[in-house]
């Protein structure tokens, strides 16, 4: 490769980065070969701001050795002072086919997951955001040891001009 060609690819990637003036926060945790049920994924990101409304997302990287229709996990945002609110989430993963949603064009694909719309953080300071999957086979009551198939969970804040 080139000077030229390599100076223009960072040349693109830093055009493209820049570009994404909504994202306040946005980071990705390896979660290995299969995504254990007890694998709690963690983020930690500091607040200025109690006026402006978020949306928040739960970003996930997956592949075709995704087995499931759906995906449930259970979210937590823990605020300063420690107030903790629960949520246990739905989504739908796959095409009726069995194909994995998702943006990409290889076989990683990349899912943007609604998790909080027009929010306003109540506090100033330093927030945790805890995923942990919940799936489980039909009829089971116990959950899915490894989640194979996502292998990368991320958290992403973008604020509403």
């Amino acid at each position: 490769m080139s000077l030229k060609s390599s100076f223009l690819i960072v040349l693109i990637a830093i055009f493209l980065f820049s570009c994404d003036k909504e994202r306040v926060f946005d980071d990705y945790k390896s979660v290995g070969d299969a995504w254990k049920k007890d694998s709690i994924v963690s983020f930690s990101f500091d607040q200025p701001d109690t006026t402006k409304l978020y949306n928040l997302f739960v970003n996930l990287r997956g592949n075709e050795q995704y087995q499931f229709s759906n995906l449930f996990l259970i979210v937590a945002l823990e605020q300063p002072g420690g107030l903790t609110k629960i949520d246990t989430l739905q989504y739908q993963m796959t095409n009726p086919d069995g194909t994995l949603l998702g943006e990409g064009f290889s076989d990683i694909k990349e899912s943007k997951l609604f998790y909080k719309e027009k929010m306003k953080f109540p506090k100033i300071g330093n927030y945790k955001v805890h995923i942990q999957q919940a799936n489980r086979q039909t009829g089971k009551i116990t959950g899915i040891e490894e989640l194979e198939g996502i292998t990368e969970v991320g958290f992403r804040i973008e604020s509403i001009e």
